[in-house]
């Protein structure tokens, strides 16, 4: 097993400040996160970045210990379950996270994000 360390830990990094970038947003009072479009494209930024991160790190290991290629992004996270290298539940949610990814590159009209409508499928 040939593992990239330097992009393991590149996409790593990513993650930690796309968290930090969100979690400083998420501290902003609802309404006034709301009312400033530029700080919720920011925040929706910020998701894909850590998203796409980890989706790097998952394919990553997928194919370096699994030695498989997944055939959806929610697939890679299924093969890690199945590796034992992360629990069932934390597959499930990063499943989610690759079709909120998709949601808001592709289909990012339809994210009402004073309602929560449609997403209610990604969040628990």
């Amino acid at each position: 097993m040939n593992l990239n360390i330097d992009m393991l830990q590149q996409k790593s990094a990513d993650i930690a400040h796309s968290r930090k970038m969100l979690d400083k947003y998420g501290s902003m009072p609802r309404d006034k996160f709301l009312a400033d479009e530029t700080v919720v494209s920011a925040a929706k930024y910020q998701l894909l970045i850590g998203i796409e991160a980890a989706q790097n790190i998952c394919n990553h290991l997928a194919a370096r210990v699994a030695k498989r290629a997944p055939v959806s992004y929610g697939d890679c996270y299924k093969i890690l379950n199945e590796e034992g290298l992360i629990d069932k539940g934390l597959a499930g949610r990063m499943a989610k996270m690759a079709k909120f990814q998709n949601l808001l590159v592709y289909n990012y009209g339809n994210i009402d994000i004073i309602t929560g409508g449609d997403l209610d499928e990604f969040f628990d």
